[in-house]
């Protein structure tokens, strides 16, 4: 949404936080911004609510493009003693017309990092309008490339009206009611999809469009939950199955065999240990997710071995001493476990760059495979070096 911006509020150090990792997605013209509260106001002797109003409206005078604010709040409110939401209520009220404000909660004590996405939305469903109009709504971020070949292909099945949330423009939220059926691009959108489903949305359950196997069944569920008949599904598929699957080999030749351990970080872990053990031959040590929610997970679950360990939660210790005791030959994890485990000697791979990379589809699987190749290949260039 290029009319958004994020303005983060809390703390000097919680903040600052939030702005690096958000900066990450930001190259050209930056849409986050951080208000801090200093000591005065954290210690609760001074009312930041007035200082905040004044930041808004300088914020908006200077960039008349905004037409959605978002208030993130880095802190619970209990710590930075600022109630985000009645703020935004009065900040509404001021700027009526001219821009919305919503709020939503991106403290790391309460969520863990893809959350923020999760939150931010389902901060807009109530803003939404209510239709009984059927359609099908897509709900989750995707590269503009990989969401306009998504609803190309949608168009061939002959699926539509196809809306997305969020749209390209804040201001053009869809509407949902009865006749709306969800299809989840993410797996950490739990919040996000039961608001939609209290408004009388119906969920689609499948695999996530993560590799070809994946992206497959994620067309074929919405596909069925329409009515399309299954050979004109086929019809439409095979053609990117088929060079999906040719796109993967080159890298299923570095991955195969391969041990992975998974750590808990982005809630995408199950549906990547199911694409890189079915399509490109890895060997699942452990799969940890920080939040199981099996209402969205369950049939990626029952895509994964048997026997496959599974923890969730994390408890670092622990899960560091398996990795250590196990020796896989790669394991996915946050940033701040990555450089340690390098410097034992472990090959790494950062899970935040999945969330920030075009990894969806049919087209997207050799891409998403080359991902976990990569250090893999760079170990061995530095072993043999």
């Amino acid at each position: 949404m290029p009319d958004a911006f994020f303005l983060v509020v809390g703390s000097r150090t919680c903040a600052h936080l939030i702005q690096s990792a958000a900066g990450v997605m930001i190259f050209a013209e930056p849409r986050f911004g951080t208000a801090i509260l200093g000591e005065r106001d954290l210690a609760g002797l001074a009312d930041a609510n007035e200082e905040l109003d004044r930041v808004v409206a300088d914020l908006l005078q200077r960039r008349p493009e905004i037409r959605t604010l978002f208030l993130v709040g880095s802190c619970p409110s209990e710590v930075i003693k600022l109630d985000l939401g009645k703020a935004a209520e009065r900040l509404n009220q001021q700027h009526r017309g001219r821009v919305q404000v919503v709020n939503y909660s991106g403290s790391g004590i309460e969520t863990t990092f893809t959350q923020g996405e999760d939150q931010a939305l389902t901060a807009l469903v109530p803003l939404m309008p209510e239709s009984p109009t059927p359609q099908l709504l897509l709900v989750g971020t995707l590269a503009d490339g990989v969401e306009e070949r998504f609803l190309t292909l949608f168009e061939r099945l002959g699926i539509g009206p196809v809306a997305s949330l969020p749209p390209r423009r804040s201001t053009e939220l869809p509407a949902v009611g009865p006749g709306t059926k969800l299809l989840l691009t993410q797996p950490f959108l739990g919040q996000t999809a039961r608001a939609l489903q209290a408004k009388g949305a119906e969920l689609i359950s499948s695999p996530y469009p993560l590799g070809v196997e994946g992206s497959e069944l994620w067309f074929r569920a919405a596909a069925r939950a329409f009515g399309i008949a299954d050979e004109h599904t086929s019809a439409v598929l095979e053609p990117l199955v088929t060079r999906g699957r040719a796109a993967l080999e080159p890298h299923r030749k570095a991955l195969e065999g391969k041990r992975l351990f998974l750590l808990p970080d982005s809630q995408m872990e199950l549906a990547l240990g199911r694409f890189l053990q079915r399509e490109c031959g890895m060997e699942l040590v452990e799969v940890g997710t920080p939040y199981l929610d099996r209402s969205l997970q369950q049939q990626e679950l029952d895509l994964l071995p048997a026997d496959v360990q599974l923890s969730e939660g994390q408890n670092v210790e622990e899960q560091l001493e398996r990795v250590r005791q196990s020796h896989p030959d790669l394991v996915v994890c946050g940033m701040g476990l990555a450089n340690p485990l390098e410097a034992e000697g472990i090959t790494t791979k950062w899970s935040i760059e999945l969330v920030f990379s075009p990894i969806h589809g049919c087209d997207q699987a050799g891409d998403l495979a080359e991902l976990f190749a990569r250090p893999l290949r760079r170990r061995g260039a530095l072993t043999f070096a």
